[in-house]
């Protein structure tokens, strides 16, 4: 039996509920169907936003949401998308297959977007191929509450007050698609562009005080294991700063994708054995590396942990699913992106010290998604019901926990531990537990010891199939949560047994 031990006396960070953000580009039917319908679409909708998606959204408490991009951004230039959709520019998008973007969502369909799902708003601007100049009139249409004439413009677009922006990305994978990049060259740019990133709600004469009403600047970050990107881009930015750039960062990003086959390969979403599983959930914990590692050169820099890490990129990445266009990359989603999703939440939940914003790629129809549509079918996937029962660790607090494990798997190189978890109290002072069994085959029983919480009533939800289990649209509710009455109440703790391939979310008050 294995020992699970929760010490809630020893409460430790905050879990930002943005580590359950959300990614959404102008990438395939991401945006364009999968969000986005239009006012005149026959499919219901609510100022062109897709009712039954957003509902499914705020049903699981959405926290933030990212946009336009991705590679999108920093080709994106926002003036092509405000003022009248007949008049908005045309043009193609060349990241992602090759097809006509008509910008009719845009600047305030995004946020018109947020305001219906109930999520804070976080923009990317375009450093690849954009301006200074433009960067700073964007903010400035955006945010200024004033007599301005990007103001009046805003204004005459349908929106007098200003947008809350409230992260803004200053350009995205500049070691790559946004510009193939030296990371001393993009810091020395980032110094540049975050002085024009006007900070409107700033309080006045102390730029070192963050409060919710300005917008945090978020610096991109490492691709997976490259920190030497992290290190020259932190140096380059703390260089010849007496208040050691504080007030000026408040974010610095990391994009890691799942990919069991190789980034060239791949492998199918749908179609993989046990050996693939195993390597799939092995790749997947090799993130809690990446964090540590960055995260202890950030800490050279900034021990007080001020600035947060922002994974805004992570999840599976898959060969898409046959007969669709390869630059959609849609792909399906069975219960080993359940697992995905769960293993992943519980290391971000476990590092909610320096991890404050994480953001899967992405939210509709791409890569690891929460929902797919086809016309005007909708259905949750696996890892929709993940977010469903996770979301309850949001702005919760981290409580100090260990579980004992085993290591399983059917190869050497990629072997992992059966068993993953986090733990937390929430506001309402709730323990929340949630547990991952990645085995196959073995179902785990657990003893867990609980000291410094006195809860009686328990209540616990599963999700639990066969690795190839998926949501269909002939058969939408084939993978869903279910009550779990397997766990016990017992002096000083639970007891339960947590079958093979599930992931259990349990509440203790």
């Amino acid at each position: 039996m294995a020992k699970y031990i929760i010490n809630a006396e020893n409460r430790k960070s905050k879990i930002n509920r943005e580590l359950y953000g959300h990614f959404s580009e102008h990438l395939g039917r991401c945006i364009y169907e999968g969000l986005y319908v239009g006012e005149d679409s026959d499919i219901p909708n609510t100022n062109g936003m897709r009712n039954d998606v957003v509902e499914a959204l705020r049903e699981i408490r959405v926290p933030v949401l990212r946009w336009p991009g991705g590679c999108f951004a920093d080709e994106y230039h926002w003036r092509e998308g405000i003022g009248p959709k007949s008049e908005r520019k045309r043009m193609v998008n060349t990241n992602w297959g090759g097809v006509v973007e008509d910008n009719s969502f845009g600047t305030h369909e995004f946020f018109e977007l947020c305001r219906q799902i109930g999520c804070k708003t976080y923009i990317n601007g375009n450093v690849g191929s954009g301006t200074v100049q433009e960067m700073s009139e964007w903010i400035e249409y955006m945010t200024f509450d004033g007599e301005s004439p990007l103001a009046l413009e805003r204004a005459k677009n349908g929106h007098p007050e200003p947008f809350k922006v409230d992260y803004f990305g200053i350009g995205n994978e500049n070691w790559g698609c946004g510009g193939n990049m030296t990371p001393e060259y993009y810091a020395n740019l980032y110094r540049r562009y975050q002085s024009f990133v006007k900070q409107y709600k700033r309080v006045p004469d102390h730029p070192e005080i963050v409060t919710d009403e300005m917008i945090h600047r978020i610096a991109c970050g490492a691709n997976v294991d490259d920190y030497e990107w992290t290190e020259e881009v932190l140096r380059t930015l703390f260089r010849h700063c007496e208040d050691k750039f504080h007030g000026h960062l408040e974010g610095l990003s990391l994009h890691y994708y799942t990919h069991p086959e190789g980034w060239q390969i791949k492998g199918s979403a749908t179609d993989f054995d046990a050996k693939t599983w195993y390597k799939t959930l092995a790749k997947t914990l090799y993130i809690e590396e990446l964090i540590r590692r960055h995260g202890a050169i950030m800490d050279q820099y900034d021990p007080e942990k001020k600035i947060g890490m922002i994974v805004d990129e992570w999840g599976t990445w898959f060969t898409v699913e046959p007969g669709t266009n390869p630059g959609f990359l849609y792909q399906q989603n069975t219960m080993r992106d359940a697992l995905v999703a769960g293993i992943n939440l519980n290391i971000f939940n476990k590092h909610s010290d320096r991890v404050k914003m994480a953001n899967i790629a992405q939210m509709v129809n791409v890569l690891q998604s929460v929902v797919l549509t086809d016309g005007p079918q909708m259905l949750k996937t696996p890892t929709w019901h993940i977010f469903n029962m996770y979301k309850h660790h949001q702005d919760a607090t981290l409580v100090d926990s260990f579980l004992e494990t085993e290591t399983i798997g059917e190869e050497e190189e990629y072997l992992v531990p059966n068993l993953t978890e986090s733990a937390s109290i929430d506001g309402e002072g709730r323990l929340q537990i949630t547990v991952t069994n990645l085995s196959l085959t073995e179902s785990y029983p657990v003893d867990a010891r609980i000291t410094g919480f006195a809860g009686e009533k328990v209540s616990a939800e599963i999700l639990c199939e066969e690795m190839h289990a998926l949501n269909t649209f002939e058969n939408p509710d084939a993978v869903h949560t279910k009550a779990f009455d397997g766990v016990e109440k017992v002096h000083g703790g639970l007891k339960f047994t947590i079958p093979a391939c599930s992931v259990l979310h349990i509440t203790v008050e």
